[in-house]
């Protein structure tokens, strides 16, 4: 095995391993997908036939060939086993979210910097065809100064989860920290970190143990930006708007990706991650008659487990940091915090 090239494993092969990381780490030829933990059962040779089966994390980790190991378990068991690999002298990649808690994130921290190794947090929807136009669309300032952004990651579903870790009241569990993540990380990488934050919690499906509904508010000296999710919304509104002194966008959500590899079909397949012009963004700027589409930029998750491989090299920084996971963590305590007083937090 060259030395430029990083043997992997995952720890489930669940719905996040098959779709997310999987094909990635088969496709790009920097990793070398060796292994996988599957508790009951045995899927992941069905697909990779080559790749081993594992029926703990200890040998997962007694195997000194494998170098990256992704954490892709439910939240509660990320701490644990985030910090099991890098005592084992792994590097690690964490699924979203981080952690329970922004001070386990900071733990985390502590035992990378001990370890010697690297430490990523996944936050593939940086690289969401949607999010990366709105990404464009701020960035050039044809909207002028912001005063406002709203983003939505809104479903239509009110049948609980299949998945019994997800619906069972605790820390960590409910959508802060399930759908939470991805437009926190959005909002913070686009915008930094807020001074304050309000938040506002509901359980809205019948049964459920957890929260299933959020509307966060961050507070900037210049600039509000509301970040909403909730599983009743049958006509949904636009998921991305960016409301400036000169003008507005809004954008839906509609990257492909996701589904796309629900159908097994590879990041290396022609016309990948490319939006259809009907989920084209509109923009108005203050001066035009009418509304006009924005061509929608090319998603490209691969991107991410790009720059996990450079940085492993030493040729580049993550592009979603330790720091990162932390200010995201920091954020959803805060939320907790605010529902629990009904008041804003102040984040230090």
């Amino acid at each position: 095995m060259q030395s430029n090239i990083f043997r992997t494993a995952i720890l489930s092969y669940g719905m996040s391993g098959r779709v997310f990381h999987a094909p990635f780490l088969a496709t790009h030829p920097g990793f070398h997908l060796v292994g996988c933990w599957e508790r009951s059962q045995k899927n992941i040779q069905a697909r990779y036939p080559e790749v081993a089966s594992y029926d703990s994390l200890e040998e997962v980790l007694a195997n000194d060939q494998i170098q990256l190991v992704v954490v892709n378990t439910p939240i509660a068991t990320h701490f644990e086993y985030t910090l099991k690999c890098l005592e084992a002298g792994k590097h690690v990649l964490v699924e979203k979210c981080f952690t329970r808690t922004a001070e386990e994130a900071i733990l985390l921290k502590a035992a990378m910097e001990k370890a010697g190794k690297q430490l990523f947090v996944f936050q593939n929807r940086r690289w969401d065809s949607d999010f990366l136009t709105v990404k464009k669309v701020k960035e050039s300032g044809i909207l002028g100064e912001l005063v406002e952004a709203e983003f939505h990651y809104d479903r239509f579903d009110g049948n609980l989860s299949y998945k019994a870790h997800k619906e069972i009241a605790g820390v960590g569990v409910g959508v802060v920290t399930d759908l939470g993540p991805h437009i926190i990380d959005q909002a913070i990488s686009l915008f930094g970190m807020p001074e304050r934050v309000f938040a506002d919690l509901r359980k809205t499906r019948k049964n459920t143990q957890v929260d299933d509904y959020f509307e966060i508010l961050l507070y900037y000296p210049d600039l509000r930006v509301r970040l909403k999710a909730g599983y009743f919304v049958k006509l949904p509104v636009p998921s991305f708007q960016l409301h400036g002194k000169q003008g507005s966008f809004l954008k839906n959500r509609s990257d492909r990706q996701e589904a796309d590899l629900q159908l097994a079909i590879l990041p290396n397949t022609p016309n990948w991650g490319e939006d259809s012009e009907k989920d084209f963004g509109q923009i108005w700027v203050d001066g035009e008659e009418s509304p006009r589409a924005i061509p929608s930029e090319t998603g490209n998750y691969m991107a991410f487990f790009e720059n996990v491989y450079q940085s492993l090299l030493g040729n580049e920084k993550p592009a979603v940091s330790v720091e990162d996971g932390i200010r995201s963590m920091r954020i959803v305590d805060a939320a907790y915090e605010s529902n629990r007083q009904q008041a804003i937090i102040s984040i230090q």
